[in-house]
């Protein structure tokens, strides 16, 4: 688990590059590939239990679909959103990523911002 206790669930690699690209705190970054078994989603929810989780998805049909699912098995968890206009995280600008998950008390790469 990380060391700061925080935890950022995205749904592909491309995802978590342009995420990593950008923080400046160590964290980790779990990659659902764009689907999550309902197996896999309580070993989720038993192993993030006492983490701060933040969801960053697509704004598309299967990331709403995604993070609906993740919405109830994760209640606790801060969704991040990007603007609708740029549809996916990794199509997103680094500042644009960078601004939204400052908001959310992640530090990030000044120079993104």
């Amino acid at each position: 688990m990380p060391i700061n206790g925080k935890v950022i669930i995205v749904e592909g690699k491309s995802d978590k590059l342009k995420v990593k690209h950008v923080i400046e705190e160590p964290l980790d970054i779990i990659c659902t590939n764009g689907t999550i078994s309902l197996s896999k989603l309580d070993e989720f929810a038993e192993t993030l239990y006492d983490q701060d989780v933040y969801i960053l998805v697509d704004a598309d049909d299967s990331g709403e679909k995604l993070r609906r699912q993740l919405k109830r098995e994760l209640p606790e968890a801060s969704h991040l959103y990007i603007d609708k206009v740029y549809k996916e995280v990794a199509a997103a600008p680094y500042h644009h990523v960078a601004e939204i998950l400052f908001r959310a008390d992640i530090r990030v790469n000044a120079k993104f911002l």
